[in-house]
């Protein structure tokens, strides 16, 4: 199944936005969120982003970055933590 893509611009991360993501796990277990220059181009910024979106969405999600684009999975048990 094609993961959903949405997109993240200058409002930021509004009730919506976390609601429109909910739905679409509700169907999928894969999202991108394409992160837009309107919102920013700092890396440290774009990683506290994609924290606050998974603490919001839940323990069952994780997250990858990859150039400013935000994947987030959805998993169906908490993943475990990696010791280092």
């Amino acid at each position: 199944m094609a993961s959903a893509t949405m997109q993240l611009g200058k409002k930021g991360m509004t009730e919506n936005f976390i609601e429109s993501l909910r739905k679409a796990f509700n169907t999928r277990e894969n999202v991108k969120v394409t992160v837009l220059k309107s919102a920013t181009r700092d890396r440290q910024e774009l990683r506290e982003i994609a924290d606050k979106l998974v603490s919001k969405l839940g323990k069952n999600f994780t997250y990858r970055i990859v150039g400013f684009t935000i994947f987030i999975k959805k998993w169906r048990k908490p993943p475990k933590k990696i010791k280092a």
